[in-house]
């Protein structure tokens, strides 16, 4: 969600625990989906569920099915990581030239190609096997212009509300006032079905409707 006091994208990290079984995949995998559309990201979604499928397939493969596993998702710094952490220290993933015939070694080559870089942190009773997806952003807050963002802009701008571009969050103050005034034209407008005899609370709801049809459709 946009903060209203900056403008700009919260995109918290967030840890999911989970038993590292095949039957398990599919369930992240729409998990992470629905999550990076609730964060503006769902360009990186294909790339982020073939992370998954591939970190939970390697601790299935290389340390064994049932192991306690942690899926962990953050932004670091413009790009969206994605990692699995397990308890085994031992089993350390490595890139192998996969032959055509070969039925595994694949799995950490297709993580490197849809990946910018991708490593492993060792602790003392974990690892965390990590990789890094480019998202496209300024900024780890930044917003995913798309094209509803700019008919508002347009739509801003007729009504003179033009200024800082949605989603930069260099001028705070600028977009602090900016989300006041589009509040003010939300409110005007509900105003307005009022005096031509409709419901503002209808309209709303219409509106809410509108709108999340159009994000599930981005899913």
């Amino acid at each position: 969600m946009a903060n209203g006091n900056d403008g700009c994208m919260t995109r918290k990290p967030w840890e999911l625990p989970f038993l590292a079984e095949p039957e398990e995949v599919a369930a992240l995998r729409r998990i992470m989906r629905l999550h990076l559309r609730l964060w503006g990201l769902s360009d990186v979604s294909d790339a982020a569920e073939i992370c998954v499928s591939e970190l939970v397939s390697n601790v299935i493969r290389h340390v064994g099915a049932g192991t306690p596993s942690t899926l962990v998702v953050e932004m670091n710094g413009t790009r969206l990581r994605v990692a699995l952490r397990d308890p085994e220290t031992r089993a350390l993933p490595t890139l192998l030239s996969a032959g055509p015939n070969d039925e595994s070694g694949r799995g950490l080559a297709m993580l490197d190609s849809v990946s910018e870089r991708w490593g492993v942190i060792l602790g003392a009773e974990s690892k965390l096997v990590w990789c890094d997806l480019a998202t496209g952003l300024r900024s780890s807050s930044d917003h995913v212009d798309g094209p509803q963002v700019a008919k508002a802009e347009a739509l801003l701008g007729i009504c003179g509300f033009d200024g800082v571009p949605a989603g930069s969050c260099r001028e705070r103050l600028s977009l602090t006032s900016r989300w006041e005034m589009v509040i003010d034209l939300i409110v005007a407008l509900l105003h307005w079905l009022r005096a031509h005899g409709c419901d503002p609370d209808d309209a709303l709801d219409c509106a809410q409707t509108h709108f999340e049809a159009g994000e599930a459709g981005m899913a």
